[in-house]
């Protein structure tokens, strides 16, 4: 397997964003990103899609519905290769719309809070009936900043010291995410930055929160692709799909360093799997993980909790009981991985 560093959510000039494609691009190259996708709200804009240097850039678009108060359900649309938020005043018909064109579907901070001090309202996800979703955008780094802003003091506080409000998704989304999983729906689970650039003014302090090269260095989302890329979107799109798709990824918060290089495996007589693939129980199952850097590993059973734990560079861990598993992986008492479930047989 390959692995690529993605950012999946970011917002340009054409709709509320700061910066143009080509800072965007340039920002991912500085962050060691290999892919990067432009999502911008309720437009898409078509021609600029490819790769720029080392960095592949992908345009998708972000829809919602404008007359509904407050714009809840917004979606994370990649591959449909057109403009569809004409659709968005149904999300299932939305979600249908971008499947029969081949896309992939995420629900975009599918849980958010917001402090009324701020004035912003929080913009979840809220008609859960729907299906044939792709996934959930489990980790979204913007709304946990807006979520950790109790008082302006912790805005300044923040401003300058960004990388402490990250702690991980909310319970409630790692909830409805297990959730999903126990009840059949293979959500596949991705972390993005929701990069816009802006300028942020608290009295007369101001402050860029937070530029797009410190986003993209931060919550990314971590692809295992089944092939080499060939440097030719039509190519590589499907296979970038495929893994995104079946989930063979993990979300890390690179800030606390580069996770680039970790694996997780179960293993089980002479079969194996990674993140997003079943394995058929034959005796025993043993998990393996192995880590560029120390830290604490913890081994999640859906619908259990905790089974097992473990620190340093390696993991493992032996069972025979039958279910849905996903490792958490924790570098100064923060979560720096969280991967895509591995369902045991």
């Amino acid at each position: 397997m390959i692995e690529l560093v993605c950012n999946l959510h970011s917002h340009t000039v054409f709709s509320d964003g700061a910066g143009l494609h080509r800072e965007i691009v340039a920002a991912a190259a500085q962050a060691g990103l290999d892919v990067v996708a432009v999502t911008d709200h309720n437009v898409w804009v078509g021609g600029l899609q490819g790769y720029y240097g080392r960095v592949l850039l992908l345009i998708g678009e972000e829809v919602h519905d404008p007359c509904r108060q407050p714009q809840v359900n917004h979606a994370l649309i990649l591959g449909a290769d057109a403009e569809l938020a004409p659709l968005a005043g149904s999300p299932q018909v939305l979600i249908d719309a971008a499947r029969e064109r081949g896309g992939l579907v995420f629900l975009a901070h599918p849980v958010e809070f917001a402090p009324r001090w701020l004035g912003e309202p929080a913009l979840p996800w809220v008609d859960r009936a729907v299906v044939g979703f792709t996934g959930l955008e489990l980790w979204n780094t913007m709304s946990e900043f807006k979520a950790r802003l109790r008082t302006p003091v912790h805005a300044l506080y923040y401003a300058f010291f960004p990388q402490r409000f990250l702690r991980g998704p909310f319970r409630e989304a790692i909830a409805w995410w297990e959730q999903l999983w126990l009840e059949g729906v293979p959500a596949v689970a991705i972390g993005g930055a929701d990069a816009h650039g802006h300028t942020y003014r608290l009295g007369p302090l101001q402050r860029v929160l937070f530029p797009y090269g410190w986003l993209f260095r931060a919550v990314n989302t971590h692809l295992l692709i089944s092939q080499p890329l060939r440097r030719q979107v039509e190519a590589d799109w499907p296979v970038i799909r495929e893994a995104l798709r079946s989930g063979r990824a993990w979300i890390a918060n690179d800030g606390l360093g580069s996770s680039r290089g970790f694996r997780f495996e179960a293993r089980s007589g002479h079969r194996r799997a990674t993140m997003g693939e079943a394995l058929p129980r034959a005796g025993a199952v043993r998990f393996e993980a192995e880590a560029p850097l120390p830290g604490a590993f913890r081994l999640v059973r859906f619908g259990t909790g905790v089974v097992a734990q473990g620190r340093g560079l390696r993991f493992q861990h032996l069972t025979v009981e039958p279910g849905i598993y996903r490792l958490e992986v924790y570098r100064r008492g923060r979560l720096w991985i969280l991967t895509n479930p591995i369902r045991i047989e």
